[in-house]
């Protein structure tokens, strides 16, 4: 089978590449790299604990002082 040319594509068939193409890469890009994972027991536990401070009105620090502490930047 020789390889087709972008060139001997109808528009049609050129659009239908693009279109799949740009498909395939959202779906690569929006999928969660850790799907499927596992906790680890002792994390899964710090986030339900994290959770529950919160529903009892504990103090919370936001992303933006969490990224000037560790000096990100986003």
């Amino acid at each position: 089978m020789t390889p087709a040319k972008v060139a001997d594509l109808t528009i049609d068939e050129f659009r239908n590449l693009v279109r799949a193409v740009v498909i395939q890469t959202l779906s690569e890009m929006l999928d969660a790299p850790d799907e499927g994972l596992e906790l680890r027991d002792n994390f899964a536990e710090e986030l339900l604990g994290s959770l529950a401070a919160v529903e009892t009105g504990s103090e919370t620090t936001s992303a933006q002082k969490v990224v000037e502490k560790l000096g990100l930047t986003w």
